[in-house]
């Protein structure tokens, strides 16, 4: 018997989306709340639930995932152009949980707190029979009416990426697989890049501002490239043409894609990169990259936005290149 339940988005448009009623919660249609606070700014709030043996192994210091279910969280915010505030904190602690663990996971959250700004503002903590689980509601900030969208992205947008991809994804497989490192003959230095950029992500807070002023949509890449661009796209009623020769790589993986070009793939279909996504008209381009470098934030143009039905091209030389069977992570 096939198995019939809907998945990850259609389970939230089925059985989520008509319980969010409040204006602001956009119908679940986008990866944060923007909620009228007090004058003058709207609060944004979003929500990433991580569970051990899914998002993170359970054998990871515990620091490190209290830093990861932090910054996976400011990652939503800086993508909607907000400046964080605080958060919320579940966590769900199986029966043979120890009171050492929980203090290194708190020392974690307050070195994020002090590298960020925020605080906690409240939460709750049950007992988990399935295994050590984190919820974070994160809180953050923008003047009323500047929170970007998905749904935004018009066609002659420049589509622009913060950081690097691919790094996060083949530090999973590489953490899956050990004896893949020595396979792709990767230095000890480059399986460690690889292996730490998955198991701690870096959140662009320095690009909220820019983000705000001048983006007409924008992600955080969760999923991968090839799918939360196509979030945009149908979002929005656009399609998108990426260079994959512009896609913007580390030294990492450009030394895994010269021994084996099929890890092209899962930089753009591999998730975790957890960097920004944004949609510029092209009128705005070079005065975005410019504030992204002065906020220290490393970006390139990868494409741009064009009319037509909802899709991701990926060129090669103005050819494109058949990346169908590419799809992002999916929890069910």
């Amino acid at each position: 018997m096939g198995d019939n339940r809907p998945g990850e988005f259609e389970l939230i448009a089925k059985y989520l989306a008509p319980l969010a009623t409040d204006p602001g919660s956009l119908a679940l249609t986008d990866d944060a709340a923007v909620i009228p606070s007090w004058p003058g700014q709207d609060l944004v709030l979003t929500k990433d639930m991580l569970a051990a043996g899914i998002h993170f192994f359970p054998d990871d210091p515990p620091a490190a995932i209290a830093a990861k279910a932090i910054r996976v969280n400011l990652s939503d915010l800086a993508a909607k152009g907000a400046e964080p505030k605080g958060y919320l904190l579940g966590l769900g602690l199986p029966g043979d949980w120890t009171e050492s663990f929980l203090a290194e996971f708190c020392q974690g959250l307050k070195a994020e707190q002090d590298t960020f700004g925020i605080s906690l503002y409240g939460g709750d903590t049950i007992r988990s029979p399935d295994g050590f689980f984190v919820s974070i509601t994160a809180i953050g900030t923008l003047p009323e009416g500047t929170g970007v969208r998905r749904s935004g992205a018009k066609p002659g947008d420049a589509i622009f990426l913060t950081g690097t991809i691919g790094d996060a994804a083949l530090g999973l497989k590489l953490r899956l697989k050990p004896e893949l490192a020595g396979t792709l003959q990767l230095s000890d230095a480059d399986r460690s890049h690889l292996e730490n950029r998955y198991l701690l992500p870096r959140p662009r807070v320095k690009a909220a501002a820019a983000v705000r002023n001048h983006a007409n949509a924008a992600v955080d890449l969760s999923d991968g490239l090839a799918a939360d661009l196509g979030h945009i796209c149908e979002a929005s009623g656009v399609s998108a043409r990426v260079d994959i020769e512009k896609l913007p790589i580390s030294k990492a993986i450009f030394s895994v894609i010269t021994k084996d070009a099929a890890e092209l793939g899962t930089c753009i279909a591999g998730g975790d990169d957890y960097e920004i996504l944004a949609c510029v008209p092209a009128e705005r381009a070079e005065q975005f990259a410019a504030e992204l470098k002065a906020a220290g934030v490393p970006a390139r143009q990868i494409g741009e936005i064009a009319e037509g039905e909802a899709k991701v091209d990926f060129l090669q030389g103005g050819r494109a290149i058949d990346f169908a069977a590419i799809s992002g992570f999916k929890h069910f």
